[in-house]
């Protein structure tokens, strides 16, 4: 008697990324049947090594799956026009181009980047993005080193090749529609916060309430990777800065200056609560009234906030009275996407957890 391995067809993947394998798994495979030409990422190699499973080349799978995307093309392709490499050399492109360069100088100026690090881009049409090119300093730019992508990361024109980066501002623009400009860096006070873990408290400074306010981390993975470039997806729309976790931050925006901007406003808002902490005394809250004030403010500015949504309110307010005067504190629910069936808290259960924390805090500070 044969126990024959299930296996299960993959063929229509570029990548197979870990979370397919993962996928594979739950629905009882054993085989992986993949295309002659797929790539297979290496935490998905590990995970398979790991779990004894098998991947095989399919070619016959493969004939019938481009057999079947064919037949679908006309669909698909309707849905995305194809890339205009002639906006690369009009006018507008070249304000761009300008505007980056200068955006560049002034990151490296400030210390967010070094070496060759740091990457940015600017969505100038449908299925056009501007972006810097690979192993350049941002200090050094120049129009003509900047390259021209599709919506799939294929360059379409520009002399330098683009950013290895570039699918993780794809990703930004495919999910949140406002994005017209991506700016990733490494700004050593916020870094320092992407690598512990951590995100800074709020109700501290209002500028920074309006432009950025809760910050969301990313889990990570290795930079360049398709899921790399996935990991913002569930943050982005609720946050225009996330801190990439052991790696450095990205922040979108409707230009390239003002993405810049909210670099500076998060790397000079942790290193203020790094430089406060050391006075040695509690740090002061805006209240609760003066910070939906703030949030007024950044709503008509058509700004994104976790704190718009009324159900999630209540779960930042928890997050930021758990670690009274603390300067990092862990993300919480309100910080990112509800993990799967989790259900939001009632209001009277979440008014309920807020009183008590604040009477544990008001009666713990009695006691110093």
């Amino acid at each position: 008697m044969t126990n024959e391995a299930k296996s299960i067809n993959l063929t229509t993947r570029k990548v197979l990324s870990l979370r397919d394998a993962q996928e594979a798994v739950t629905a009882g495979a054993s085989k992986l049947l993949v295309a002659e030409n797929c790539v297979v990422t290496p935490s998905a190699r590990d995970f398979v090594q790991q779990r004894g499973l098998s991947i095989e080349v399919c070619l016959p799978c493969a004939a019938k799956a481009a057999a079947a995307a064919a037949a679908l093309a006309p669909a698909t392709v309707a849905t995305r026009q194809p890339a205009n490499a002639k906006l690369f050399f009009t006018p507008e492109a070249e304000e761009v181009k300008k505007e980056i360069c200068a955006v560049g100088r002034k990151l490296w100026l400030r210390q967010f980047v070094d070496g060759n690090g740091g990457n940015i881009s600017f969505r100038i049409g449908p299925n056009e993005v501007i972006c810097t090119p690979t192993l350049v300093s941002k200090y050094d730019l120049t129009p003509d080193d900047l390259s021209l992508v599709d919506m799939d990361g294929v360059q379409i024109a520009g002399k330098r090749p683009r950013t290895s980066e570039i699918f993780m501002h794809l990703e930004i623009y495919k999910n949140v529609p406002a994005a017209k400009s991506v700016v990733h860096c490494h700004p050593p006070h916020a870094t320092a916060y992407a690598i512990t873990g951590k995100v800074p408290p709020n109700n501290v400074i209002p500028e920074f309430e309006v432009f950025v306010g809760k910050v969301a981390i990313s889990p990570y993975k290795t930079p360049g990777t398709p899921e790399f470039a996935q990991t913002v997806i569930p943050f982005v729309r609720d946050h225009n800065t996330v801190l990439l976790a052991n790696h450095g931050i990205v922040c979108w925006a409707d230009t390239v200056t003002h993405a810049e901007w909210y670099a500076e406003v998060l790397d000079t808002y942790c290193w203020t609560l790094m430089n406060a902490v050391q006075l040695g005394v509690p740090l002061s809250y805006i209240s609760e009234q003066h910070s939906t004030d703030l949030l007024n403010i950044k709503k008509k500015l058509g700004l994104p906030d976790a704190r718009f949504d009324a159900s999630r309110m209540k779960e930042c307010q928890l997050a930021d009275l758990e670690m009274p005067n603390s300067i990092a504190i862990s993300p919480s629910a309100c910080d990112g996407p509800r993990s799967l069936g989790q259900a939001a808290p009632s209001a009277a259960d979440a008014d309920a957890l807020v009183k008590a924390v604040t009477d544990a805090v008001v009666a713990a500070l009695g006691t110093k």
